[in-house]
Parts: structure tokens; sequence; C-alpha cells
């Protein structure tokens, strides 16, 4: 998706308690629930192995571009995961929640691929002018389910626990963890990806997709475009020593 208007004032980081022995992190979705069905079923065989001492973060971008947005959402409402879920907000929730409100913002979502969302919910564009998005706002009010609606609002903008620090996009250089403002948390891009700094946690995020995962020093890349490729990564966290588990 493109940038959006300038950041929002700095707010508080949304704490964790005590860290768990493992996490399990999930990238971007993008209404892929195959591969996140394949992702549970990877989880829960791990942790059958390994022990529950564990939890799992969805690190955002459960609808858009693929195609069963409303099955993705359905399916992570139920907490389905051997280790308890914590869900973040990615930027495309970001966006369908400023539609819900504001459906001028419809043609920049569908450029972003918004429309695949708007199917999976059974909303139909056709007959209707790209000016004319209060009706398809409308439909998607009546067609989102309570525990839908729940789920969007709980999301999370951050998690930290342990030596992690887990976002949708990234965080802003020189701007202390607890400090972040939500937009960089769910937005930013080239001045987190290019930056080398010492963030005093590993920072592990998706938004900007790679061909496989990106491990670095200061953060781990986990967006490998599950929608396109077919490959949706989930990273299990102990101590500092990531291990990838094959979905």
């Amino acid at each position: 998706m493109t940038e959006p208007p300038p950041p929002t004032p700095a707010m508080p980081l949304e704490k964790s308690g005590p860290a768990p022995q493992r996490i399990y992190a999930i990238g971007d979705i993008h209404g892929r629930l195959d591969l996140l069905e394949r992702a549970i079923a990877a989880i829960a065989r791990d942790v059958a192995e390994r022990g529950p001492a564990a939890l799992t973060v969805t690190v955002g971008d459960y609808i858009d571009r693929g195609p069963a947005s409303r099955g993705v959402i359905d399916l992570l409402a139920q907490d389905p995961f051997a280790a308890p879920l914590v869900a973040l907000k990615g930027n495309p929730e970001d966006v369908l929640e400023t539609f819900l409100a504001d459906p001028a913002v419809g043609p920049h979502w569908l450029d972003n691929g918004g429309l695949a969302t708007l199917r999976s919910y059974g909303v139909d564009l056709r007959g209707l002018g790209r000016a004319d998005f209060a009706a398809a706002r409308d439909a998607l009010r009546a067609a989102l389910p309570p525990a839908h609606r729940d789920f969007l609002r709980g999301l999370r903008t951050s998690f930290s626990a342990g030596d992690y620090f887990f976002c949708h996009a990234g965080v802003r250089p020189g701007v202390a963890l607890d400090r972040q403002s939500e937009e960089d948390l769910i937005w930013i891009r080239g001045e987190f990806l290019g930056s080398t700094e010492d963030f005093g946690k590993t920072v592990v995020h998706g938004h900007t997709p790679v061909p496989e995962p990106e491990v670095r020093p200061n953060r781990i890349g986990i967006d490998t475009g599950a929608y396109a490729s077919g490959r949706l990564t989930c990273v299990a966290l102990e101590g500092r020593r990531p291990r990838f588990l094959a979905v």
C-alpha cells in the first residue's frame, strides 16, 4: 500500500506480561486461509513436541489481495492456535476501519487490494461508481458478524516480550520503543528497513514482502508475500535463535 498521511503523535507501548518460553510469529496472511490453516497445524505439532509454554503473535495484514479475507478473520476470531493468540493490526485493517467511518477512502482501498475483501463479504460493487462508496460501506457494515467486529476492534499495535518487540511495519529509529506512534508501527518502511540502530529489542515485523525471511541483528522480517508466493512464514522464537516452521 502507499504511504499514509503524516504520523500521529507518539503513543505508549502496549505492555506485555512475563515472556513465554516460546513465541510463534506469523507473517502477513492477506486472505490466504489455506496457508493459515497449515500454520495452525504446524504450530500444533510443534507445541505437542516441545511443550505448551508458548504464545502466538500474528503481525497483521489478515485481509485484502487474497481470496478469503472473511474466512481468515472468522478463523482468527476463534483463537484457533495451540498457543494463545496476540493479534496485531496491519495497515489493511487500519484502512478498513477508516473506510467504515469514511467511505471516501474507498478508491484508495480498492487500488491496494480492498476489492478482494469486499467480495469475500459479499459486497457487490457492480453498478456503483468509484465516487459512490457509501452504499458499499453500509453493505460491509451489515455483512460484518459481531465476532469479526470484536476481533478487529481488539487488535493491538504492538507487543513486547523478552528480547522481542512485535509490530506490523516497524519502528522509527531514534524513538524509544515505548514512544512509537501508531502510524509508524503500522506504516513505516524505508527509515526502519535501512536502519542499523540497536532498538533495544529485536523487532519482529511484516509489511514489506521479501523472498525469504529476513534475519538481521536488529530485526526479523517475516512477510514473504503469502497472497502471491504461496508461502506464509511462521517463526518460532526461543531465546535469540529463530527457527522457521514449514508452511
